[in-house]
């Protein structure tokens, strides 16, 4: 098996004075799941000091734990014939507007009916540095959140891209309803995200995670909850999410961090969190030049903006994110 977190080849372990049983502890150290560690020893893929052990088993200070991981089994990916809205395209980039409800790339749970599933099957160059399963792919958006999502064409094209992330030289900014209120209109989040070590689907602020900033601006306050522009400086897995949570004031609808309750107070649908990627500012790699695009929110967070601001007239008539200045340059 091939296990997320955990290059294929052996890896050998050595237990602390304090471990967890086997599967905890191979859970913690690889950065795989209980189950997919557990497996691992079911299948005769882990010894401790030579011999075979049970999950349940106990490792001792200074035990020899390997764990062997095969390469991930090779899986087509299927062109498929989707439709795509795109904001932006030439010979080296393409932007997608990404609908909720799409996942960006083939995984278990999800081998059809991605983003690059869709890539695919529009034919044409993409570029081929992700690996067959992420070709194109610069960056990602999760599941539930919609909007500017940016593809390379080129080898060259998402080398120059990735290094301007790497650099935080890409400008990309998140319209996003949080319950309740900030304490005040500015607020900059700067904490580490890892992997929840309690839950491996989830993530978490963890003292030894990866750094993380993002700094929002609130553009206006309802009865429940406020419009907020979200600027992100790192790309951490479900970062904005988890920096709301953390600060008690969670993505309206998102139920992995806390915000899926009182969803019908603000006409969200199920299975939806009120996050879209609005504003993407970018150098092109092939001539420099400022690349700007922006978002109109989907109808679905239109609606429920309109039923949390109680001003169905107003916002009917206008962009609501141009209404309460999200798209205004003053950073």
């Amino acid at each position: 098996m091939s296990a997320a977190g955990a290059s294929p080849g052996r890896h050998e372990l050595l237990a602390p004075a304090d471990a967890q049983r086997l599967d905890l502890f191979i859970a913690g150290a690889l950065d795989l799941s209980r189950t997919q560690s557990a497996t691992l020893i079911a299948n005769g893929q882990v010894s401790v000091n030579g011999h075979a052990e049970r999950a349940s088993y106990r490792p001792a200070s200074g035990d020899r734990v390997l764990v062997d991981i095969a390469p991930p089994t090779a899986r087509p990916v299927i062109a498929e014939d989707i439709p795509l809205s795109i904001a932006f395209e030439d010979d080296e980039v393409l932007v997608v507007d990404k609908p909720a409800g799409m996942v960006v790339h083939p995984a278990p749970g999800n081998w059809s009916g991605t983003l690059v599933n869709a890539l695919k099957g529009r034919g044409g160059e993409l570029s081929e540095l992700g690996g067959e399963d992420r070709e194109g792919i610069v960056h990602r958006l999760d599941k539930e959140t919609s909007g500017l999502l940016l593809v390379a064409k080129t080898d060259r094209a998402h080398r120059i891209l990735g290094a301007a992330m790497a650099k935080r030289e890409i400008v990309r900014r998140y319209a996003a309803l949080s319950w309740g209120h900030l304490d005040a209109d500015t607020l900059s989040v700067d904490k580490p995200i890892a992997r929840d070590p309690r839950d491996r689907k989830r993530m978490a602020i963890v003292s030894t995670g990866r750094a993380a900033r993002t700094d929002f601006v609130r553009l206006a306050r309802f009865d429940s909850v406020d419009l907020l522009r979200a600027h992100l400086h790192t790309g951490r897995t479900h970062q904005i999410r988890v920096h709301l949570s953390s600060v008690g004031h969670p993505v309206v609808g998102d139920d992995t961090y806390g915000g899926g309750g009182g969803r019908k107070l603000v006409d969200l649908p199920p299975k939806r969190h009120f996050l879209h990627a609005a504003w993407l500012r970018f150098r092109h790699p092939a001539s420099g030049e400022q690349v700007e695009l922006k978002s109109l929110l989907p109808d679905d967070l239109r609606r429920s903006l309109a039923s949390a601001a109680g001003e169905d007239a107003v916002l009917a008539d206008t962009d609501p994110l141009e209404y309460f200045g999200f798209f205004r340059d003053d950073s």
